[in-house]
Protein backbone atom coordinates (compact mmCIF):
# COMPACT_ATOMS: atom_id res chain seq x y z
CA UNK A 1 0.00 0.00 0.00
CA UNK A 2 2.67 2.43 0.81
CA UNK A 3 4.74 1.44 -2.44
CA UNK A 4 1.39 2.68 -4.72
CA UNK A 5 0.70 6.09 -2.55
CA UNK A 6 4.47 6.40 -3.21
CA UNK A 7 3.93 6.13 -7.04
CA UNK A 8 0.57 8.21 -6.78
CA UNK A 9 2.64 10.86 -5.05
CA UNK A 10 5.49 10.92 -7.52
CA UNK A 11 3.53 10.78 -10.40
CA UNK A 12 1.13 14.08 -8.74
CA UNK A 13 4.77 15.97 -8.46
CA UNK A 14 5.69 15.03 -11.57
CA UNK A 15 2.33 16.18 -13.24
CA UNK A 16 2.48 19.16 -11.17
CA UNK A 17 6.26 19.80 -12.33
CA UNK A 18 5.28 19.42 -15.83
CA UNK A 19 2.25 21.77 -15.47
CA UNK A 20 4.16 24.62 -13.84
CA UNK A 21 6.69 24.31 -16.80
CA UNK A 22 4.10 24.26 -19.55
CA UNK A 23 2.26 27.04 -17.99
CA UNK A 24 4.82 29.56 -16.99
CA UNK A 25 6.95 29.45 -20.23
CA UNK A 26 6.31 32.04 -22.75
CA UNK A 27 3.74 31.73 -25.21
CA UNK A 28 3.71 31.74 -28.80
CA UNK A 29 2.65 34.15 -31.15
CA UNK A 30 -0.81 32.72 -31.75
CA UNK A 31 -1.15 31.71 -27.99
CA UNK A 32 -0.50 35.62 -27.59
CA UNK A 33 -3.51 36.29 -30.33
CA UNK A 34 -5.92 34.44 -28.83
CA UNK A 35 -6.13 36.69 -26.30
CA UNK A 36 -7.72 39.59 -28.44
CA UNK A 37 -10.17 37.13 -30.65
CA UNK A 38 -13.00 39.43 -29.18
CA UNK A 39 -10.93 42.92 -28.84
CA UNK A 40 -12.47 45.47 -30.82
CA UNK A 41 -9.15 46.80 -32.15
CA UNK A 42 -7.12 44.13 -33.49
CA UNK A 43 -3.48 43.99 -32.59
CA UNK A 44 -0.52 43.92 -34.40
CA UNK A 45 2.34 41.47 -33.31
CA UNK A 46 5.50 41.90 -34.79
CA UNK A 47 9.23 40.78 -34.53
CA UNK A 48 12.12 43.96 -33.54
CA UNK A 49 15.10 43.51 -32.94
CA UNK A 50 17.54 45.69 -30.44
CA UNK A 51 21.62 45.45 -30.51
CA UNK A 52 21.12 42.33 -32.20
CA UNK A 53 18.93 40.90 -29.88
CA UNK A 54 15.35 39.24 -31.59
CA UNK A 55 12.32 40.44 -28.84
CA UNK A 56 8.32 41.07 -29.63
CA UNK A 57 6.31 43.49 -29.59
CA UNK A 58 2.52 44.10 -29.88
CA UNK A 59 0.79 47.11 -30.38
CA UNK A 60 -2.59 48.21 -30.12
CA UNK A 61 -3.49 51.23 -32.32
CA UNK A 62 -6.79 53.03 -31.88
CA UNK A 63 -5.98 56.93 -33.39
CA UNK A 64 -3.11 58.94 -34.15
CA UNK A 65 -4.60 61.54 -31.61
CA UNK A 66 -4.60 58.82 -28.15
CA UNK A 67 -1.48 58.93 -26.10
CA UNK A 68 0.16 55.65 -25.68
CA UNK A 69 0.22 53.22 -22.33
CA UNK A 70 3.58 51.19 -23.10
CA UNK A 71 3.94 48.20 -20.42
CA UNK A 72 6.67 47.36 -19.27
CA UNK A 73 6.79 43.72 -17.55
CA UNK A 74 8.69 42.03 -14.39
CA UNK A 75 10.71 39.00 -13.75
CA UNK A 76 8.97 36.91 -15.12
CA UNK A 77 6.91 38.10 -17.49
CA UNK A 78 5.85 38.68 -21.03
CA UNK A 79 3.62 40.77 -23.41
CA UNK A 80 1.23 38.65 -22.34
CA UNK A 81 0.89 40.09 -19.20
CA UNK A 82 -0.87 42.92 -19.86
CA UNK A 83 -3.53 41.20 -22.55
CA UNK A 84 -6.64 41.85 -19.88
CA UNK A 85 -5.71 45.66 -20.63
CA UNK A 86 -4.23 46.02 -23.94
CA UNK A 87 -8.03 43.52 -25.20
CA UNK A 88 -10.27 46.37 -23.01
CA UNK A 89 -12.48 48.17 -24.90
CA UNK A 90 -12.82 51.31 -22.65
CA UNK A 91 -8.75 51.53 -22.53
CA UNK A 92 -8.80 50.92 -26.15
CA UNK A 93 -11.13 54.53 -26.67
CA UNK A 94 -8.84 56.67 -24.77
CA UNK A 95 -5.38 54.93 -25.24
CA UNK A 96 -3.40 53.62 -28.16
CA UNK A 97 -0.98 50.54 -25.95
CA UNK A 98 2.28 48.49 -26.55
CA UNK A 99 3.53 46.11 -24.60
CA UNK A 100 7.44 43.93 -25.33
CA UNK A 101 8.86 41.04 -24.25
CA UNK A 102 12.17 41.99 -22.48
CA UNK A 103 15.44 40.00 -23.88
CA UNK A 104 15.72 36.47 -22.19
CA UNK A 105 11.40 36.14 -21.72
CA UNK A 106 11.13 35.77 -25.52
CA UNK A 107 9.15 32.53 -27.20
CA UNK A 108 11.70 29.74 -27.69
CA UNK A 109 14.15 32.67 -26.61
CA UNK A 110 18.38 31.96 -26.86
CA UNK A 111 19.08 35.16 -25.36
CA UNK A 112 20.15 35.41 -21.80
CA UNK A 113 18.37 37.99 -19.74
CA UNK A 114 21.01 40.93 -19.33
CA UNK A 115 20.83 41.42 -15.51
CA UNK A 116 21.07 44.89 -16.27
CA UNK A 117 18.60 47.91 -15.45
CA UNK A 118 20.68 50.65 -17.70
CA UNK A 119 20.20 47.85 -20.54
CA UNK A 120 16.92 47.98 -20.01
CA UNK A 121 16.39 51.53 -20.43
CA UNK A 122 18.70 52.05 -23.63
CA UNK A 123 16.00 48.92 -24.92
CA UNK A 124 12.96 50.71 -23.61
CA UNK A 125 14.26 54.69 -24.80
CA UNK A 126 14.58 52.32 -28.52
CA UNK A 127 11.40 50.78 -28.56
CA UNK A 128 9.34 54.28 -27.80
CA UNK A 129 11.80 56.18 -30.30
CA UNK A 130 9.01 56.89 -32.53
CA UNK A 131 6.10 57.90 -29.80
CA UNK A 132 5.18 61.40 -29.50
CA UNK A 133 7.19 62.03 -25.88
CA UNK A 134 4.16 63.97 -24.71
CA UNK A 135 1.67 61.39 -25.05
CA UNK A 136 3.91 58.23 -23.92
CA UNK A 137 2.71 56.75 -20.43
CA UNK A 138 5.44 54.07 -19.16
CA UNK A 139 3.75 51.10 -16.94
CA UNK A 140 6.15 49.95 -15.53
CA UNK A 141 5.43 46.42 -13.51
CA UNK A 142 7.53 44.94 -10.17
CA UNK A 143 11.17 44.84 -12.02
CA UNK A 144 9.58 46.73 -14.86
CA UNK A 145 8.98 49.47 -12.37
CA UNK A 146 12.70 50.57 -12.08
CA UNK A 147 13.05 50.30 -15.87
CA UNK A 148 10.34 52.92 -15.98
CA UNK A 149 11.47 54.90 -13.57
CA UNK A 150 15.14 55.53 -14.70
CA UNK A 151 13.83 57.03 -18.46
CA UNK A 152 14.42 60.35 -17.31
CA UNK A 153 13.37 62.44 -20.57
CA UNK A 154 10.23 64.29 -20.33
CA UNK A 155 7.35 62.07 -21.08
CA UNK A 156 3.61 62.35 -20.19
CA UNK A 157 3.23 60.16 -17.09
CA UNK A 158 5.28 57.37 -15.38
CA UNK A 159 2.77 54.80 -13.33
CA UNK A 160 4.15 52.14 -11.56
CA UNK A 161 2.68 48.88 -10.61
CA UNK A 162 3.99 46.81 -7.37
CA UNK A 163 7.94 48.36 -8.32
CA UNK A 164 10.79 46.67 -7.02
CA UNK A 165 13.10 50.16 -6.64
CA UNK A 166 15.08 49.77 -3.43
CA UNK A 167 18.16 47.12 -2.86
CA UNK A 168 17.48 47.21 1.48
CA UNK A 169 14.10 45.91 0.80
CA UNK A 170 14.63 43.26 -2.02
CA UNK A 171 13.98 40.12 -0.47
CA UNK A 172 15.05 36.67 -2.06
CA UNK A 173 12.44 34.35 -2.43
CA UNK A 174 13.84 31.13 -0.97
CA UNK A 175 13.03 29.17 -4.57
CA UNK A 176 15.81 31.06 -6.17
CA UNK A 177 17.80 28.41 -4.25
CA UNK A 178 16.65 25.72 -6.67
CA UNK A 179 18.50 27.68 -9.44
CA UNK A 180 21.54 28.38 -6.98
CA UNK A 181 22.32 24.61 -6.24
CA UNK A 182 24.15 22.87 -9.21
CA UNK A 183 21.83 19.51 -8.23
CA UNK A 184 18.59 20.98 -8.95
CA UNK A 185 19.60 23.68 -11.42
CA UNK A 186 18.90 21.07 -14.58
CA UNK A 187 15.36 21.15 -12.41
CA UNK A 188 14.39 24.86 -13.15
CA UNK A 189 12.72 25.53 -16.79
CA UNK A 190 14.96 28.04 -18.89
CA UNK A 191 12.81 31.39 -18.37
CA UNK A 192 13.19 30.97 -14.45
CA UNK A 193 16.55 30.06 -15.10
CA UNK A 194 16.88 34.07 -16.63
CA UNK A 195 14.21 35.28 -13.93
CA UNK A 196 16.70 33.75 -11.15
CA UNK A 197 19.64 35.22 -12.39
CA UNK A 198 17.69 38.67 -13.06
CA UNK A 199 16.39 38.34 -9.01
CA UNK A 200 20.35 37.51 -7.95
CA UNK A 201 22.02 40.56 -9.71
CA UNK A 202 18.87 43.09 -9.33
CA UNK A 203 20.10 44.27 -5.72
CA UNK A 204 23.29 44.99 -6.84
CA UNK A 205 22.38 46.96 -9.84
CA UNK A 206 19.49 48.57 -8.06
CA UNK A 207 22.15 50.69 -5.93
CA UNK A 208 23.73 52.38 -8.93
CA UNK A 209 19.76 54.00 -9.27
CA UNK A 210 18.17 53.91 -5.69
CA UNK A 211 19.73 57.39 -4.48
CA UNK A 212 18.31 59.38 -7.64
CA UNK A 213 15.10 58.18 -8.37
CA UNK A 214 13.98 61.62 -7.70
CA UNK A 215 16.26 63.62 -10.34
CA UNK A 216 13.75 63.18 -13.01
CA UNK A 217 11.20 65.61 -14.63
CA UNK A 218 8.21 63.08 -14.57
CA UNK A 219 5.02 62.81 -12.97
CA UNK A 220 5.13 59.35 -11.05
CA UNK A 221 2.18 57.51 -9.51
CA UNK A 222 2.99 54.32 -7.70
CA UNK A 223 0.30 51.87 -7.20
CA UNK A 224 1.06 49.04 -4.99
CA UNK A 225 -0.36 46.48 -2.18
CA UNK A 226 0.42 46.59 1.65
CA UNK A 227 -0.24 42.78 1.57
CA UNK A 228 3.24 42.24 -0.98
CA UNK A 229 5.36 40.24 0.15
CA UNK A 230 6.85 39.45 -3.17
CA UNK A 231 7.82 43.43 -4.08
CA UNK A 232 7.16 44.64 -0.58
CA UNK A 233 5.13 47.92 -0.36
CA UNK A 234 8.19 49.43 1.73
CA UNK A 235 9.52 49.97 -1.97
CA UNK A 236 6.65 52.56 -2.64
CA UNK A 237 6.88 54.09 0.68
CA UNK A 238 10.53 54.86 0.23
CA UNK A 239 9.78 56.34 -3.24
CA UNK A 240 7.17 58.59 -1.42
CA UNK A 241 9.86 59.84 0.55
CA UNK A 242 12.09 60.97 -2.02
CA UNK A 243 9.95 62.74 -4.15
CA UNK A 244 7.79 66.05 -3.61
CA UNK A 245 4.07 66.05 -3.04
CA UNK A 246 3.15 67.11 -5.92
CA UNK A 247 5.31 64.94 -7.97
CA UNK A 248 4.86 61.40 -6.59
CA UNK A 249 1.55 59.87 -5.78
CA UNK A 250 1.04 56.89 -4.28
CA UNK A 251 -2.11 55.19 -4.44
CA UNK A 252 -2.49 51.84 -2.12
CA UNK A 253 -4.68 48.74 -2.14
CA UNK A 254 -5.81 47.24 0.87
CA UNK A 255 -4.61 43.92 1.24
CA UNK A 256 -3.64 43.51 -2.38
CA UNK A 257 -0.56 40.69 -2.96
CA UNK A 258 2.11 41.61 -5.87
CA UNK A 259 -0.68 40.00 -8.82
CA UNK A 260 -2.25 43.12 -8.15
CA UNK A 261 -1.99 43.67 -12.03
CA UNK A 262 -4.39 40.83 -12.43
CA UNK A 263 -6.53 40.53 -8.95
CA UNK A 264 -7.19 44.41 -8.98
CA UNK A 265 -7.77 44.86 -12.72
CA UNK A 266 -10.62 47.13 -12.61
CA UNK A 267 -8.82 49.03 -9.85
CA UNK A 268 -6.38 49.92 -11.73
CA UNK A 269 -7.69 50.06 -15.22
CA UNK A 270 -9.94 53.16 -13.12
CA UNK A 271 -6.62 54.63 -12.70
CA UNK A 272 -5.81 54.42 -15.79
CA UNK A 273 -8.71 55.60 -16.90
CA UNK A 274 -8.32 58.90 -14.77
CA UNK A 275 -4.84 60.08 -15.78
CA UNK A 276 -6.32 59.86 -19.87
CA UNK A 277 -9.17 62.53 -18.67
Amino acid sequence: MFKIIGIILLLILVGLYFAFRIFTAPKSDQKILESYKSSVVKPVLTKENYKGFDYRKLSIHSSDSLPTLVFVHGTIGSINDFSKYMSDTLLQKKYNMLAYDRIGYNYKDKNHAQESIAFERSMLKDVIKNLQPNKTILVGYSYGGPIALSVKEKLKDVILLAPASHSKVEPMPWMVNFYRWRLTRWLVPKVWKEASKEKLSHQKDLKQFEDDWQNTSNSVTSIHGDADWIVPYENSKLLEKQFSKDQFKLITIPKASHALVWSNFDFIKKQLLKISD
